[in-house]
């Protein structure tokens, strides 16, 4: 497989299957330590009534209590859980059995032992039977859209809000956008909304409601609460932090623009604002291009003036992870103020529509670093992006322009939520993390959550991943720290962390041996700061391996076969991300959501 995000003709778009083989071997690893040998454990016989017994137990509750015709042609749509693991090209134990007597496979899940068929009735009870199988249920999904699943489930926001009984109550969250327009999933049990501030920055329009549609779902994938779709929906659509304030600071137009003096003046105001509505966190799921060292750019400069001021800012990567016009097939996209080292900048994955992160890979639009110029390591994690579903501004342009894009109740009538895709998204998911974190544990700096985020992130991604959009072109990517930086958001594990980071936590910047090609991690804290610990230092704590793994940075290099990544002869942009030809972008500040109805 090509290594590089590439883009190119494709068959129609459809189930994916991915390799399990990494998977397996973990299996088989695990299994060969066991200390009973599993042809013992097969050993004994068993009676009839036990076998009757435990095929029943391998049922769901639909199926136990149901009755099989042996004659009957009723076809019906079941997941299969096997107790050993499946591999995406390898049939399963009993499966072509299943098939001779008119079974049809729809995809193998080697991420959860399973396969998905259609079966004859009558076949359900014979498949409990099988021995190899840990349980039967039918495909409850069936019923559901892909924009009626809930892909930031894995994050773990519903075990965070019950295992720590944490929602964001009294964190005050600053959503620098399009405005956020009211909505019931924004108030209160009482009725009060949890909007706590509007205002608008934007030139000649003093209104702070979303005239984009952008604003509002980025409020509600932060702090939304899911009342609309309590009744009526496939699902509860809940975001983040459901208890969490949000103060309005629009800076976006109708059309999703904006200036940097705007968003600037926004962030000012964030700070003004901090002790009165305690403002802990801001959310910028907006960019535009890289014009200068970040060291210069006003932009940057304004979102480290609020993290100085205690205020973790939480920034969107960008969409241009497909973008080859210069040859860099996504590298060095990173927008601003994204490539600030300070702030923390999220990339998109992809759930691949299972509450499970195991399956999950990057988004091919999300942007990939290094920052241009600087080389700053970028982004710093990864975050659900693709098809989230969050509130809707009805008649707002979004909605104007992507009817499609709107989810409503099962039976029909007033759609409450729309789905979007974009860093855009991943972003605000991160920012009701924070929320948490900070709820959980108050005197945390901005420095401290950073790490700590990025410290128990998860990394066991596999090396590579594909993806197709809607217009059925096909994407090859890899996972290397300029498109997954230290993994995938695990809002359980930051809750549970209770290290303490010292000094500052800047993203390192990354160098290259223009003799070798090799790409190592420096400190960017030691060129700018003095006599201060650096959390990214040699410490056992937080060593370069704990915060990115060693996967991602064996023998100094912080990609996967560098040698073919930056290669010359193949990353033919390579002057343009290491700065020798670098070419600004554009100078427009806008929303970060695709286009596009997202990936599969």
């Amino acid at each position: 497989m090509n290594p590089i995000s590439t883009a190119q003709p494709s068959g129609p778009a459809g189930s994916h299957e991915r390799s399990g083989s990494s998977v397996a071997a973990r299996w088989l690893l695990l299994l060969s330590s066991l200390c009973i040998p599993i042809s013992a454990m097969a050993a004994a016989p068993r009676s009839n009534t036990d076998e009757s017994t435990a095929s029943r137990a391998r049922l769901s509750s639909e199926f136990r209590s149901s009755r099989f015709d042996q004659g009957s042609s009723k076809m019906v749509r079941v997941i299969i859980q096997y107790k050993q693991p499946v591999a995406a090209s390898q049939e399963a134990p009993g499966e072509r059995d299943m098939k001779n007597q008119g079974a049809l496979l729809h995809t193998r899940f080697s991420s959860i032992r399973a396969t998905v068929m259609t079966v004859p009735s009558w076949m359900i009870p014979q498949i409990a039977k099988n021995p190899n199988v840990a349980y039967v249920t039918p495909d409850r999904a069936v019923q559901l859209s892909s924009s009626d699943e809930d892909p930031i489930s894995a994050t773990t926001r519903d075990v965070a809000a019950t295992q720590f009984s944490v929602d964001g109550t009294g964190v005050g969250v600053a959503v620098i956008d399009s405005g956020v327009s009211d909505h019931p999933d924004l108030h209160t049990a009482s009725g009060a909304s949890r909007v706590v501030y509007s205002e608008s920055f934007v030139a000649g329009d003093i209104s702070t409601g979303d005239k984009y549609g952008h604003g509002t779902h980025v409020a509600g994938i932060i702090g939304g609460n899911g009342s609309a779709s309590a009744s009526g929906y496939a699902m509860k659509h809940p975001g983040m932090a459901a208890g969490a304030n949000i103060i309005n600071l629009r800076v976006l137009d109708q059309n999703g623009m904006g200036t940097d003096s705007q968003t600037i003046a926004a962030i000012q105001r964030a700070i003004a604002l901090k002790s009165t509505y305690n403002i802990r966190v801001i959310n910028l799921s907006l960019g535009r291009g890289v014009w200068e060292s970040y060291s210069l750019d006003p932009l940057c400069q304004a979102v480290e003036s609020a993290w100085k001021a205690g205020i973790v800012v939480v920034v969107a990567a960008g969409n241009s992870g497909r973008d080859n016009s210069m040859g860099t097939y996504g590298y060095a996209t990173i927008g601003a103020p994204g490539n600030d080292p300070y702030v923390l900048t999220v990339g998109a994955s992809r759930t691949m529509g299972t509450a499970t992160r195991v399956d999950d890979a990057i988004a091919s639009y999300s942007s990939k670093g290094p920052s241009l110029g600087d080389h700053i390591v970028k982004p710093d994690l990864v975050a659900p992006g693709n098809r989230i579903d969050s509130l809707r501004v009805a008649g707002s342009t979004l909605d104007a322009n992507y009817p499609g894009y709107r989810v409503g109740p099962s039976a029909g009538g007033t759609a409450q939520y729309f789905r979007l895709s974009g860093t855009s998204m991943s972003t605000p998911v991160v920012t009701g993390a924070v929320a948490l974190m900070l709820q959980k544990s108050s005197t945390l700096t901005p420095d401290q959550v950073k790490a700590r985020l990025m410290k128990t992130a998860w990394k066991s991604f596999t090396q590579y991943t594909s993806s197709m959009d809607v217009r059925n072109n096909s994407y090859n990517n890899q996972f290397d720290i300029f498109s997954y930086g230290a993994g995938y958001l695990d809002v359980t594990a930051a809750l549970n962390n209770t290290d303490l980071a010292s000094g500052v936590a800047l993203s390192p910047t990354a160098s290259r041996n223009l003799l070798t090609g090799a790409v190592t991690l420096t400190n960017t804290s030691l060129g700018l700061l003095s006599g201060q610990s650096v959390v990214w230092g040699n410490s056992v704590v937080w060593g370069n391996s704990v915060v990115w793994g060693n996967s991602v940075l064996g023998a100094n290099s912080v990609v996967w076969g560098n040698s073919v990544v930056w290669g010359n002869t193949l990353l033919s942009g390579c002057s343009v991300v290491w700065g020798n030809s670098v070419v600004w972008g554009n100078s427009v500040t806008g929303a970060l959501s695709s286009d596009e109805d997202g990936e599969n």
